[in-house]
């Protein structure tokens, strides 16, 4: 099985599917359809392999889902297997990008290279598979293949069943497994399935240097990204005090946010990571002498338990603080400046404001009726079908509601834009999540004494993923706050969260093992991810179904 494993990896390394390339998504979808054909039973029940083009998609990206029952008795427990066979690009690969999809041809070039210490240590030791997807996912995507192929030529001997589902569109909006969840409803309702967790075979690495562990995560991070749109006033650099810099809000809110360890979430003693800017700019469309009358932040922020209710304070608190702070140093430095060169000073007096979006709405509805706001939402729905970026599309509806409503003093206006990955995890407060929790921990420990591997069970899977979709551990409050701050929702991203809390499968990630996702060292570890894991994934077989 390890050989079978391996040259699938190669194979399906070879396909470039790097994410929104043209063809490259349609093109592995079509292999593994078409492995998926040559299995007797599959020949044998071709309706149970499921393609569901995603809506709309001028790329013709699909996912494909395959549906084993097992034989043996009359049992509707169903674990689902998930990965997804999208890529990111290649252009780190710099002069070895030729190389990037042939994992052998990769690996006789790095053998002329000079490389970091480990990494050399890795590709002399031959245990390691390089190449783009060699690690996240396509070896979790070819150990899924061959498992399923296995149990498929012994599928009388299988209690209950296996769901497969291999999707695109997970390196940035996850929409081959939000477009799904429909599916899974409905096959559920079809052939009577009871889903007991679903497996994501996405990779897991070494978390700190010389990391002996290996990792089992029962759950996934959840992530928000906050935007806030800045309006100041701007002035001629001639009269530099007369203005309330955009610019600086923008940049004191990056440094106030960005690696403060006072934003983690925690839940069991697990921390999340702290938020990252992922993109700061000014407004202005050319060159001028004129200070930025607006800005534009958002940032990456991550959740473990923490609910949407609670997050929007922690963010709308920081902003006005540092609004207050800013018109203080503002007039500070003029009456100082005033004081150097001997003229008058009269304070300045703006009152800068913090809205959330659902507060600016709410007050642009006070005055206007709802379908002058639904025109904002039309405009921004065609925005989005031109392809604007989906975090910059709701800055028009947030600029038109300020000036309609004819709110000229600075204010910061803060709202969600995707993508938004809900959170999940088991957890000990719940009776049913707690016993699946202790049997999956005993099954672990079990299995890491019998391979000789020092297993940890941890409760989140620390990398964003498709496993955020198909459990929401979110109440309604809270969804609910993220939709009245989410603008456009239902044209930007519009989630069936109905759907995914009602499916509430626990989202587990056993992994494949390697190092260097997502950089040009990508490499796969080949004993542990082609001969240990699909003997942990077969025990799951056994002791969850």
């Amino acid at each position: 099985m390890k050989e079978e494993i391996e040259t699938l990896t190669k194979k399906l390394v070879s396909i470039c599917s790097v994410n929104g390339s043209d063809g490259g998504e349609k093109a592995i979808a079509d292999y593994i359809e078409s492995y998926l054909q040559k299995i007797p039973y599959f020949r044998k029940h071709p309706d149970r392999i499921i393609i569901q083009p995603l809506k709309d998609d001028a790329l013709q990206r699909r996912n494909v889902m395959a549906l084993l029952l097992g034989e043996k008795d009359d049992n509707p427990h169903t674990l689902i297997w998930h990965g997804h066979m999208d890529t990111v690009g290649v252009d780190d690969y710099k002069s070895l990008k030729p190389y990037a999809f042939d994992p052998d041809a990769l690996e006789k070039a790095l053998h002329q290279m000079t490389l970091p210490k480990e990494m050399q240590a890795d590709l002399d030791s031959g245990d390691y598979l390089f190449g783009r997807g060699a690690l996240d996912m396509k070896s979790g995507d070819a150990v899924f293949l061959v498992l399923l192929k296995h149990l498929a030529e012994n599928v009388s001997e299988l209690s209950g069943n296996i769901l497969l589902s291999i999707n695109p569109v997970e390196e940035n909006r996850h929409q081959g497994i939000i477009e799904e969840t429909p599916i899974l409803m409905s096959l559920k309702e079809t052939y009577h399935l009871e889903y007991v967790a679903a497996i994501n075979n996405d990779y897991t690495c070494p978390l700190y240097p010389d990391d002996p562990h290996h990792y089992v995560y029962m759950g996934t991070v959840g992530k928000l990204l906050p935007c806030f749109y800045i309006q100041g006033k701007e002035t001629h650099v001639g009269q530099p005090f007369e203005g309330f810099d955009a610019s600086r809000i923008a940049a004191k809110l990056v440094d106030r946010i960005t690696l403060n360890t006072d934003f983690l979430d925690v839940y069991n003693d697990e921390y999340t990571l702290p938020p990252m800017v992922l993109k700061m700019k000014d407004l202005k469309d050319s060159y001028n002498v004129q200070t930025a009358f607006d800005s534009f932040v958002y940032f990456n922020y991550l959740v473990h338990n923490e609910e949407i209710t609670e997050t929007i304070p922690k963010f709308t608190k920081v902003a006005q603080e540092i609004l207050d702070e800013e018109l203080d140093y503002l007039n500070a430095q003029y009456q100082k400046f005033c004081r150097l060169t001997h003229t008058s000073c009269t304070p300045y007096t703006f009152q800068p404001k913090v809205y959330t979006f659902a507060q600016l709405k709410e007050k642009y509805l006070e005055t206007f009726d709802h379908d002058q706001y639904s025109e904002l939402e039309k405009i921004a729905a065609i925005l989005n079908e031109r392809g604007e970026d989906q975090r910059d599309i709701p800055i028009s509806m947030v600029k038109s509601m300020l000036n309609e409503l004819a709110i000229n003093d600075p204010v910061i206006v803060l709202y969600f834009a995707a993508p938004y990955c809900p959170h999940n995890t088991l957890k000990d407060e719940d009776g049913q999540e707690k016993a699946l929790k202790d049997k999956l921990t005993q099954m672990v420990k079990n299995f890491g004494e019998k391979v000789h591997l020092d297993y940890k069970v941890l409760q989140f899977f620390p990398s964003l993923s498709d496993s955020s979709y198909i459990k929401i551990d979110d109440s309604k409050e809270s969804i609910t706050a993220l939709q009245d701050n989410f603008p456009a929702m239902k044209y930007l991203y519009n989630l069936d969260t109905t759907t995914m809390k009602a499916l509430n499968i626990p989202a587990l990630d056993f992994g494949v093992y390697g190092k260097d996702a997502h950089k040009w060292m990508e490499r796969v570890y080949k004993p542990y991810s082609f001969e240990v894991l699909p003997q942990l994934i077969l025990e799951a077989v056994h002791t969850l179904l």
